[in-house]
Order: structure tokens, then C-alpha cells, then sequence
């Protein structure tokens, strides 16, 4: 590759090469797992990468992305990609490569091979993380990227998926993030019992996203808006003094999409907290329940 990004290497033809078989094996689990990398396809999810992988080059950071495979009517549409691939090992693929490599149907010209984030809870904690969403046995790729793309969009400081939780870097997965995988620090195959430890050792409230809950999402919310008007600590109104108060740093809970979170999970929480449903819908579904509650959060933390 030259010093503008324009792969150099032969272009790649024979989509039952050893090469191509090695990177269409990362959509397996046991191959990311023996690798340490995993595949993003198409044009948005592979601009986030290597944007990703410039700004840690620029921090000194281990690198995001490993190689790049496209096709040159996929360069000649977005130079930006070529541009953006600087100093990344960049080849020219033929489309009968690049559907061999790429899980989905119809690929859209790019793929990247990238490395599994080496983010850890410690990390995160010591950079003073304010809000944290915590995925409990939350297997469905779709929601579980949903996830992550919400808690990106509200500002979260980073997402975290406890051991049985479905692998974010499952190409459906990875898919469904919309690049917000790259944008904020995941970590995976998290203990959860762990994680609570440290999220409390860090003066951090757990609140447990459960339907049932006794804390009403819509109450937190008012009384964080008469906080934020009359600049008081409390309201002044009794029992509401004892609730949870979205400003302060929060990690929430989301649970399984069938079960919902576990009565061990909801018993390490320090309030359950329901979303109101005024319409007849039974109830919500993970992804935007998620998204309900961290944008609360955000706002009151941004308020």
C-alpha cells in the first residue's frame, strides 16, 4: 500500500484461497476466540473502525483494525476508505472474494478484520465512567447491539456483557451496532457478581431496568428536573429523598429478553426501576427499554 492508502498488493481472485477462508472463519465463535479479531462488513461499520483505529494510533492505544478487503469499485465510490486506511494493510478483492468472506447475502464492497477490544472494567472505572449499561443474559445479537448503539447515542462511558451474555462480535451483532462498537469501551465475558462488587467499590448505583419494579422512571425523572430548577440536593418531599437520583453515577441493568433479569440480579441492584407503560402493550422490549433508561440518565447528567 502506498503512502495514500491505495492497496498495491496483486488483486485477490480466487475466493477459495487459504486467506479468504481464514477471514470468512471469524463469523465462527472458536475461530474469533483463537484469533482475537472479528469481522465488520460494509461501508459505515468499516469507516467507524478505521476511524477508531487512527485515533488510537494517535493515543498510543493497541490498534483497532488488522487488514482491509475491497473492491475497487467500493474505493472508487467512497475514497474516503483509502484515505482513512492509511498505514492498515489494504487489498484489492474481486466481488466473488469479498461474498466469500462476508457473512451477509449481498456485502457492499469492504470488510475489515479487527481486533477485540482489550477494554476492562478496571479501565473503565479509573476513568471516572458516570454511566455504565450492564448486559445480563442478554442473547438476541439484534438487541444486544441495540443496546450498545443506545448507550453510545446517550453518552454512556462504556457497555459491559456478563459471561452469558450473547458474543457483540458476532457478525449479526456487529452489524447491528452501526459502528458504535468501535465508539466507547465494551467489555465482555464479565462476572457478574464481580462487576457488582466493583461498580459498588466505586460509589456507583446499580439500578435493575425491570418492569416490576417499585421506582417509577417517570418520578426519577421529575424529581431530577425540580433538582436541576431549584439547584437542591433533595425535594424536600419525604420518601422522595430516598430514591435514586439519575444525576449521580449510574449503572444500569437490562436483562434477558425472555426471563428478564434474574432474582440474583435484581437482589445486587439498589433500586428496580420501571419504565410506565400507558398504552396496552404487555411490556417493552430490551433494546428500547435500554434506550429509555439511558437516555434519563443522560439527560440528567446533562441536564
Amino acid at each position: 500500500m502506498n503512502l495514500e492508502g491505495r492497496p498495491q498488493a496483486p488483486l485477490m481472485s480466487n475466493p477459495r484461497a487459504d486467506r479468504v477462508r481464514d477471514v470468512a472463519k471469524l463469523a465462527g465463535r472458536s475461530s474469533r476466540l483463537k484469533t482475537g479479531r472479528f469481522l465488520a462488513e460494509g461501508p459505515q461499520a468499516v469507516r467507524e473502525a478505521l476511524s477508531a483505529h487512527r485515533a488510537a494510533a494517535a493515543d498510543g492505544a493497541p490498534a483497532v483494525v488488522h487488514e482491509v478487503y475491497a473492491t475497487q469499485a467500493c474505493l472508487d465510490r467512497l475514497p474516503e476508505l483509502a484515505d482513512l486506511a492509511r498505514g492498515v494493510t489494504l487489498r484489492l478483492a474481486t466481488d466473488e472474494v469479498l461474498a466469500a468472506m462476508a457473512d451477509t447475502v449481498s456485502p457492499q464492497g469492504i470488510v475489515a478484520v479487527c481486533n477485540v477490544s482489550a477494554a476492562t472494567l478496571e479501565d473503565v472505572l479509573a476513568s471516572g465512567a458516570r454511566l455504565i449499561a450492564v448486559l445480563c443474559e442478554v442473547r438476541d445479537p439484534g438487541n444486544a447491539g441495540t443496546v450498545l448503539r443506545a448507550a453510545d447515542s446517550a453518552g454512556a462511558d462504556a457497555v459491559v456483557l456478563t459471561a452469558s451474555s450473547v458474543d457483540i462480535y458476532n457478525p449479526k451483532a456487529v452489524r447491528s451496532t452501526a459502528g458504535s462498537l468501535f465508539h466507547l469501551p465494551v467489555v465482555t465475558g464479565a462476572d457478574f457478581a464481580a462487576v457488582m462488587d466493583a461498580v459498588h467499590a466505586a460509589g456507583i448505583t446499580v439500578l435493575a431496568a425491570d418492569g416490576y419494579g417499585n421506582v417509577n422512571l417517570d418520578r426519577l425523572q421529575d424529581l431530577s428536573a425540580v433538582r436541576r430548577f431549584d439547584g437542591a440536593e433533595g425535594t424536600g418531599a419525604g420518601d422522595d429523598d430516598a430514591l435514586p437520583q439519575l444525576e449521580q453515577p449510574t449503572a444500569w441493568l437490562f436483562g434477558n429478553e425472555a426471563q428478564g433479569l434474574s432474582d440474583t440480579e435484581l437482589a445486587a441492584a439498589d433500586h428496580r426501576v420501571a419504565v410506565p407503560l400507558y398504552g396496552r402493550a404487555e411490556s417493552l422490549n430490551v433494546g428500547t427499554a435500554a434506550t429509555v433508561c439511558l437516555y434519563a440518565s443522560a439527560r440528567a447528567q446533562n441536564g
